[in-house]
């Protein structure tokens, strides 16, 4: 009763709302008395000083109802709202350092589930509308913190809220953005497939105008998701320089391809064929039912209509035992038989005719986003080893036979890659990957791709073909991005 109390507080709460909030299952025969004791021992405990007979001044009785006076700050829910209100406000004027602060110190009041432990319509509508304050207080504090530039360090406490609250597309769309500010372009995108098999998966809904948008700007790599520059302050250092320009590894772009592959659509089926399909059930007796939805899953690829034909293909054959079980007599066997064929019957008619009007929804290729991502992890492969070759270097990008840590999309290094590497490529037999290798040892690293061409190594198209996958990382590189003098090794003629 206290926390009815509390969840109204200053505001009268008759005696029959609190028994409705306290006692919805299960009321008492007399429910104001029951209230009339509790209030009485509620008394005791808020006012131990009172004298007996004396009207109360915590919780006290009005014509509408019990008030419990609760003081301004005395009760932390109304504190929270306060500082919520007081953060957004600071926010909105761009006071961003302000904000933070402020919704930390609201967030910091929660210790745990509110009213927990209580159950009812009025707890669980109060509990759902605490926790809503909360998550979007975690929301615009992730925001602010993405403001100030703290992306880094808020991924992980992202992907925990994400986890706690699926639902909320602003926390996912928070998450993708902080990871691409990171320069994880790829897993921003795999953020992305995870939402969007969440929500088609669960709810057979795509994500939001809001996430679709974000995903389509991280695949064109938009400048607008960078952080906006501000200037430096007085007497601050100079940035460091640029690396040096590397004629013999030109910086090229590689696009990201099309933003949203998809299955190609299925072929919309004539009017006859659609007003057929909806007396199919009926005149076959619910017979061909699950041959007409078996029909509709390949249509429109959908395993559920797949599994719903193997339902309606069980009805129909226990229907036809059971009615077909007494042919003499009417019983129950049969009847529920001939009831099963009528379910059958009538409820594929009636299912045919909601699959005529409801759009087929269009789903993205798996193996087509695989190998869109696939382009940004190269294109990020390749932006590193034109800025800083020595950690290219460093982190194995182009060696495939060697366990690294960063994902280059499949690079291969004509520089360092084996034997047994080279000859999986296509168009590269084992024993042109031997003579490959064996050049490299004679005559010296290569500058660059087209080299195989010029020493006669491969042919033009075979270059060509794997230029996508072929890259060079310089033998001789130094970790700032230079390269250091050339080792003692012998070049050939």
């Amino acid at each position: 009763m206290l926390a009815v109390l509390l969840l109204n507080a200053n505001r009268p709460v008759q005696t029959t709302q609190i028994v409705d909030a306290v006692w919805a299952d299960d009321p008492p025969e007399n429910g104001a008395n029951v209230v009339q004791k509790y209030v009485a021992g509620l008394r005791r405990v808020l006012e131990p000083d009172r004298s007996p007979r004396t009207p109360g001044q915590t919780l006290s009785l009005t014509g509408a109802g019990y008030v419990l006076n609760v003081p301004d700050g005395g009760l932390d829910a109304d504190v929270f709202d306060r500082r919520v209100r007081r953060a957004r406000g600071a926010w909105a004027a761009g006071q961003l350092t302000t904000a933070g602060p402020e919704l930390q110190a609201a967030l910091a009041l929660w210790r745990g589930e509110p009213l927990a432990g209580l159950t009812g319509r009025v707890f669980e509508a109060a509990r759902e509308r605490l926790g809503d304050s909360r998550a979007g207080a975690l929301e615009a504090l992730a925001e602010i913190d993405i403001g100030l530039g703290r992306h880094a360090a808020l991924v992980p406490e992202l992907r925990r809220l994400v986890a706690e609250y699926p639902l909320r597309e602003q926390l996912r769309y928070l998450l993708m953005l902080a990871l691409y500010r990171c320069g994880r372009q790829a897993e921003a995108l795999a953020a992305y497939r995870e939402a969007r098999d969440f929500l088609a998966d669960e709810y057979g809904v795509e994500p939001g105008e809001q996430l679709q948008d974000l995903h389509q700007q991280i695949l064109r790599s938009d400048p607008g998701l960078s952080m906006p520059m501000s200037p430096a302050p007085p007497g601050s250092p100079a940035p460091p320089p640029l690396p040096p320009y590397m004629p013999h590894m030109p910086y090229m772009p590689y696009a990201p391809g099309p933003p949203s592959p998809q299955l190609p659509a299925a072929k919309e089926l004539p009017a006859w064929a659609r007003f057929g399909a909806v007396l199919v059930p009926v005149f076959s007796a619910g017979s061909l039912t699950w041959m007409l939805m078996a029909a509709f899953a390949v249509h429109r690829r959908s395993r559920v209509l797949g599994v719903l034909a193997a339902g309606y293909l069980v009805l129909a054959v226990a229907g036809c035992l059971l009615f077909g079980a007494d042919e003499d007599a009417f019983t129950l066997r049969s009847d529920i038989g001939m009831l099963m064929l009528i379910v059958v019957s009538l409820g594929g008619a009636v299912h045919a005719a909601i699959l005529q009007v409801m759009p087929r929804r269009t789903r993205l290729d798996p193996d087509a986003v695989r190998t869109v991502e696939q382009r940004v992890r190269r294109q990020q492969a390749r932006e590193l080893l034109w800025s800083h070759p020595g950690i290219a270097r460093e982190l194995l990008i182009g060696r495939p036979d060697l366990p690294g840590s960063f994902d280059d999309g499949g690079l291969v290094d004509i520089n360092g890659a084996p034997v047994h590497v080279l000859g999986a490529l296509p168009g590269i037999p084992v024993q042109t990957a031997q003579i490959i290798v064996a050049d490299r040892s004679l005559r010296g690293e290569f500058a660059s791709v087209e080299d195989l061409i010029a020493r006669g190594l491969l042919p033009a198209p075979v270059v060509q073909e794997l230029r996508d996958t072929l890259i060079v990382v310089p033998l001789t590189a130094s970790r700032d991005g230079g390269v250091s003098a050339p080792s003692a090794r012998t070049a050939g003629p």
